[in-house]
């Protein structure tokens, strides 16, 4: 029977864990973990995503100094507020809601973050350090949704050395930095994208495969191979007739109803990876206030 990764069981846990540490980091160090949360504008799936974020944040025990600015916010004012939080103290982690406006270049305001507090772990000092490094150290920023996937591969208890592993996706927020972490567990890995030539043929060679392109369903049953392991990053809104009504979905980029019946082990949208960003998240943080309480002490 084919196993359903349970991302938000999964995420659950590892906040439970987290809970207990930050209890026992006050009591040692009189402070916990500060989360510094910047939304610009009011985009409604932004605020859905930082609401969740508050709320987890809360509920370990990290403290969240909120930032919610107007759209029409100018980039040099974003700039100086990131500032201001790099040097703020009780500041140990700084995550920048995406997207941004247009008239503000993103990726100079992830730039600006101080990668010491790079909740994200989008600055491209962390992704060196990523790339670089030997193997999964505990003192790095990941990018959280990649982490969550690893650590959602791990929950499976298997041997992940040697496996034969593809990514759909060739993102600096999931693709690249999946890669690196699969790297990290003697994976062998091809990266692939929407302009992959066979990719239906690459993508049935996979013992693991991580699907992160942003297209809807596009992994059917005919590209998975039998007992593979499956995770499903995508998240698209899309509109299907059910029961004789058309409404609103959330799917990812697995077909799940068709490639379920053939796999070892699925994560299902939604309810796998989304619970496990937020997880990592929260794991950024207490990593980046436990960095910084190692060099103080």
């Amino acid at each position: 029977m084919t196993k359903i990764i349970d991302g938000k069981l999964i995420a659950n846990k590892l906040k439970h864990d987290l809970k207990n540490e930050i209890i026992q980091l006050k009591q040692k160090y009189n402070k916990v973990p500060g989360l510094a949360v910047v939304q610009v504008g009011n985009v409604a799936a932004s605020s859905v995503y930082v609401n969740a974020k508050t709320k987890s944040a809360n509920e370990v025990g990290i403290n969240v100094i909120d930032h919610h600015l107007d759209d029409n916010v100018t980039e040099d004012e974003l700039i100086n507020l990131i500032k201001k939080l790099n040097t703020h103290n009780e500041v140990d982690g700084i995550l920048v809601q995406l997207p941004l406006p247009k008239h503000v270049d993103e990726q100079i305001i992830l730039d600006t973050i101080h990668p010491n507090k790079d909740a994200d772990g989008f600055h491209p000092l962390n992704v060196g350090k990523l790339s670089i490094s030997s193997k999964n150290e505990n003192n790095l920023l990941i990018p959280c949704t990649p982490l969550g996937c690893i650590l959602m591969l791990k929950s499976l208890n298997l041997e992940l050395k040697g496996k034969n592993a593809v990514v759909i996706g060739r993102s600096n927020i999931v693709g690249k930095p999946m890669v690196q972490l699969l790297l990290k567990e003697s994976c062998t890995v091809t990266i692939a994208h929407s302009k992959t030539e066979n990719l239906e043929k690459i993508c049935s060679t996979a013992d693991i495969l991580v699907a992160a392109v942003g297209k809807p369903e596009i992994v059917k049953e005919n590209w998975v191979k039998e007992n593979a392991i499956v995770i499903d990053v995508g998240i698209n809104r899309i509109q299907k007739k059910i029961n004789g009504e058309i409404k609103n979905k959330l799917v990812g980029d697995v077909d799940f109803s068709q490639v379920k019946e053939k796999v070892f082990a699925i994560s299902p949208v939604p309810g796998g990876v989304g619970p496990m960003t937020i997880a990592c998240l929260l794991i950024n943080t207490t990593t980046a206030f436990k960095n910084k309480i190692s060099k103080n002490y």
